[in-house]
């Protein structure tokens, strides 16, 4: 090929890596495929950072076997990443939803540890490397999303020491305890250091991977710093530390005033037979959620004759997850036959204990269905952050409904005027439900008053803008080793004088 018909490979300045690409394809009945941005919190809060800086992002295109060229959708450079069908077996399925997942939620499930689905992970984790070492700009920005990807920071560094690179992890990281069950906990650390940022939801999230660092490595920690060392160059400053993630609140707002939206949730009341109180209850249908506990307290209050089916509705939206995973197939057998039996015991003719549905429902429909729910019943076992409680806060204008809370969901760590609950504690959270139900309306609008402040002001435009601020507060430092570096949200560290001498 002659010089002028080559076409060099576009550098971009910021490059965002994520298992999943920012657009969903979608094919209309014609067969005619497009692409259409996803509804996700993570593209609303980067979408104009990368409009901004010109960027890429570089994820896989949710297909097997899908193999595309890079093009443009609504100003963002999409790099799409192939996997074929057995790398999304051992990969996806496997690797991260079947080891990592359940580990890292503190083996609520048991994780399986397969020789098989680690080489796939590695291989896959590459792949993805190269395609942002191959896009990113020289001293480019690149931050790269979850636990699908650990491995890319340190595969990037190797390639490419010019970038700075973050790293966020959406789901919690557990105790070192739980931590070590896995046979390439070592490679993980490894690979995730090779950030010069690494972002986790909770405070105790980051405390758990520098214990990690500790217990697994010889480098010194001075939370939240990491000193890396190597032999063939200077020692490199690692930042480990909270970044609460949130949702675009301002945007839930504007749709919860739209009349049409409120005309949408009379009806939703009126459908359910206008009880006087709907609770809710909106998940993944995923075994850290806690949804059986949720339906299991739920049914005991009814079969105590403490709450009525005349008088209280349960709508659970539990939108399919992973249903070729067998943990959870077992496990939409076991709701559904636990839902199956409390409608059978205490439904009227007119009026049905839990309205139960299994799928998703696009974002207009949920914050209708929040402005109809009197109380939100968030009973996870674990979750990095869950992002539903606040879009039920920044959803009720109003100042209305009772927002219930797991203390083992990284949002109750904001949110403290939820009604916070241990989930496992059965009892406890049927008396909470009822203390929910009946709260006297000054004590419910303070306490929403209060949540809402919080959700509106730390939205996820805040989150992004401190996560890059750090990020390129650590480059900043990296040229100039004197530069002390101050993080957002009033937190600081300085240099010590070892690291700068």
């Amino acid at each position: 090929m002659s010089d002028s018909t080559h076409h060099p490979t576009p550098e971009y300045d910021f490059v965002v890596v994520s298992n999943r690409l920012p657009v969903d394809r979608v094919t209309d009945s014609d067969g005619v495929a497009s692409w259409t941005r996803s509804p996700g919190g993570l593209v609303t809060a980067l979408e104009p950072v990368m409009r901004d800086a010109d960027g890429a992002w570089v994820g896989w295109g949710g297909q097997p076997d899908l193999e595309i060229e890079r093009f443009e959708n609504d100003g963002i450079h999409i790099i799409p990443v192939a996997l074929s069908a057995s790398e999304i077996e051992e990969f996806y399925e496997g690797f991260s939803n079947d080891t990592l997942w359940p580990l890292y939620h503190d083996v609520i499930s048991s994780p399986a540890y397969h020789r098989e689905w680690w080489e796939s992970y590695v291989k896959v984790n590459q792949r993805f490397a190269d395609a942002a070492a191959d896009v990113s700009a020289q001293g480019a920005v690149v931050w790269v999303q979850d636990y699908q990807l650990q491995l890319v920071p340190r595969m990037l560094r190797e390639q490419r020491p010019d970038l700075t690179i973050g790293f966020f992890n959406h789901i919690p990281f557990p105790p070192y305890g739980i931590y070590s069950q896995l046979p390439w906990r070592t490679q993980i650390i490894e690979g995730l250091l090779g950030a010069d940022v690494i972002g986790f939801q909770r405070v105790a999230d980051a405390g758990n991977f520098l214990r990690a660092v500790r217990r697994l490595t010889s480098y010194q920690t001075k939370n939240p710093v990491v000193e890396v060392t190597t032999d063939s160059q200077r020692p490199r400053r690692v930042v480990a530390r909270a970044f609460p993630i949130s949702i675009d609140a301002s945007s839930f707002e504007q749709l919860a005033r739209e009349p049409h939206i409120q005309e949408r949730a009379r009806k939703i009341r009126e459908g359910l037979g206008n009880p006087k109180t709907v609770m809710l209850g909106v998940d993944r249908l995923d075994y850290t959620k806690g949804i059986g506990h949720r339906l299991k307290a739920f049914g005991e209050l009814l079969a105590e004759g403490r709450v009525d089916v005349q008088d209280v509705t349960l709508v659970q939206v539990a939108s399919p997850s992973r249903e070729r995973v067998a943990a959870y197939m077992q496990l939409r057998d076991e709701i559904e036959l636990t839902v199956g039996r409390i409608n059978g015991d205490f439904a009227t003719m007119s009026h049905t204990a839990i309205s139960y549905h299994h799928h998703g429902y696009p974002r207009e429909e949920m914050v209708a269905l929040y402005l109809a729910a009197d109380v939100l019943l968030v009973t996870a076992l674990r979750d990095g952050m869950n992002l539903v409680a606040k879009e039920y806060v920044a959803s009720r204008f109003d100042d209305g409904g009772v927002l219930v809370l797991s203390e083992f969901a990284g949002a109750s760590d904001e949110l403290k005027k939820a009604l916070l609950i241990n989930p496992h504690d059965i009892d406890g959270l049927k008396d909470t439900i009822l203390q929910a139900i009946s709260m006297p309306e000054k004590e419910r609008t303070s306490r929403m008053r209060s949540l809402r402040k919080r959700v509106l002001e730390n939205d996820v435009a805040r989150w992004s803008t401190n996560f890059l601020k750090t990020l390129d507060q650590a480059r900043a430092s990296r040229y100039d080793r004197l530069v002390p570096v101050q993080l957002p949200d009033e937190l600081e560290w300085t240099v010590d004088k070892r690291w700068t001498n």
